[in-house]
This record gives structure tokens, sequence and C-alpha cells, in this order.
């Protein structure tokens, strides 16, 4: 039997240059959906997902999404002489929902590189990386769908997604043979294919890896911009050991491009009951 995933790899030490100017001063992972930042998703994503220690991989300037996971005292105790009890009660929830660390990485390398750099942390067990522009609104957790394929196959997992034809070249694509109609014995792995994508299944940013990905990311040669692509280690990962793809239950949101965001904050407002009416009657003056 696989071990169960206890940690989670989260890479946020990206610029957020799309959505300048707001992450001028702002990291993007702090960028809100509704009232809760992008990041809270990913990290109570995880949680539900069994995972106890959260790794974050920063860069300079981002100390505020430490902050955010962190006990604020002075403003919990005025929210407590304001009578805000509920509210004081939610700002602890968030400090103490997981053990969350951060890791330096000193220069842009690319993702296998932040992934990289979470080696000393992780140690010999299975974790997930957990990509902070993809929120998935799922009944079961995405990651938990992923981790329950690891567990039952033993085998690293990562998320899969059907798209169209066109939007190929905007993804990682993989192929392989079926197993069920959700998994994938993973044969093959091209980057945004620009022409003959091997099929219209995109890898989407959750990844249950085994600790042998560490010694693969390290024998990974740097390509343009001397970047380390995770997913030349995952190509390397599925001819020694396997690799499977899981075509996730839930919706999934592309928060790191504006138009999605955009989309990302109607859809969860619209899960709000004190928000959807008066919205849904906004939308529909507008259109």
């Amino acid at each position: 039997m696989s071990k169960p995933i206890r940690k989670a790899v989260i890479p946020a030490a990206g610029l957020g240059t799309r959505f300048l100017p707001a992450t001028k001063a702002v990291p993007k992972e702090l960028l809100p959906i509704v009232d809760t930042p992008t990041i809270q998703y990913i990290v109570e994503e995880a949680v539900a997902a069994g995972v106890h220690d959260v790794i974050l991989i920063c860069a300079r300037g981002k100390d505020s999404i430490v902050d955010h996971f962190d006990i604020a005292a002075e403003l919990e105790a005025t929210l407590e002489r304001s009578g805000k009890t509920e509210l004081r009660k939610e700002m602890r929830r968030i400090a103490q929902m997981a053990q969350v660390v951060t890791v330096r990485q000193q220069e842009p390398l690319g993702l296998g590189h932040a992934v990289l750099c979470a080696k000393a942390l992780v140690g010999d067990e299975p974790f997930v990386v957990m990509l902070g522009d993809d929120i998935i609104d799922a009944r079961v957790p995405a990651t938990r769908q992923l981790a329950d394929c690891w567990e039952r196959h033993g085998l690293a997992t990562i998320a899969l997604m059907e798209v169209p034809p066109a939007e190929t070249s905007m993804y990682g694509i993989a192929a392989g043979r079926a197993l069920d109609e959700r998994t994938t014995r993973i044969e093959r792995l091209v980057e945004k294919p620009k022409v003959n994508p091997p099929s219209n299944l995109a890898v989407i940013g959750r990844y249950v890896l085994p600790p042998r990905i560490f010694e693969l990311l390290e024998q990974v040669t740097p390509g343009v911009g001397g970047e380390i692509q995770l997913t030349d280690a995952l190509a390397m990962l599925a001819r020694e050991e396997g690799l499977l793809g899981y075509r996730f239950e839930g919706d999934r949101y592309d928060a790191g491009d504006r138009l999605g965001y955009l989309k990302a904050n109607i859809a969860f407002a619209m899960k709000r009951p004190e928000l959807a009416g008066p919205l849904r009657q906004y939308l529909g003056e507008l259109l």
C-alpha cells in the first residue's frame, strides 16, 4: 500500500506580470476571489486532501503570503472588542489550518527548479505539487482524487483535463493507454505542442509525486532561458517507473489569466447566498 500524502509544495515565486499594476506591491497569490486570497483556496484544498505540511516556494517581496497564514494577535483582539467573534474565529482558523513553511527560490529557474527547492523539507516521502493559478472547485478535492489514484496504483499521478483542440498549444499535453474512464497510463508528454498534439488531454497544476522526482530534476538539462522543466523530469519518470494521468471531476478556473480570474470570481460569488441574487440581477441588467 502506498504511503499517504502529507506534504504539499506550492510554488509562489512568480512576479505576476499578467496582473500588473495590481501585483506591483501585492503578490498575485493574495489577489482575492471574492474575499478570499487565491492561495488560501489552494491551501484549503491541500488540507481537505489530508495534507499537514505546506511548503511555499517564495521569492523576495512575498513575505505577506506567509503573514496571511500567521496569527495576527492585534487584529484578532480588535475583532473581539468589536463583537466580531465569528470573524475572529475565522482568522484563527486560517492561521491554524496547516503547518506552513517557506523556502526561497533565489533565481527564477523554472517550475522544476522551484519543486527541487523543497527537496530537503519533503524528504523521503510522496508529496503533492499544487500550482496556485489553477483553482479547482470540486465536491471531492482534486488533490484528494489524485491521492486516491496514487494509493490505488502506487504510481505518480498528474491531473488531466480535456481541452478544445485549438487550445492544446497552451498546455502540456499527455497521451497514453486508458486504464479506465478517468485514468491513463501516460506514454507521451509534450510541452505546448505547436502542431500535431498527441491528444487533447492537458496537464493541469496538480501532481502527486514520489521523492524519486528530485533525483530526476537534478539530471534535467536546463532548457530555454536556463529553466529546469518539471515536464522533462515527468517524462523520465514515465519511462523509468510509470506515470498516471487522472481526469479529475470538478470545475477548473485559470486564476493566472485575467478572464479566468474574473470567471472564478463570478462562479464563487454565485455560491454565496448573500451575493448570488444581487449578482444575478446585476448581470442580467448588464447584459
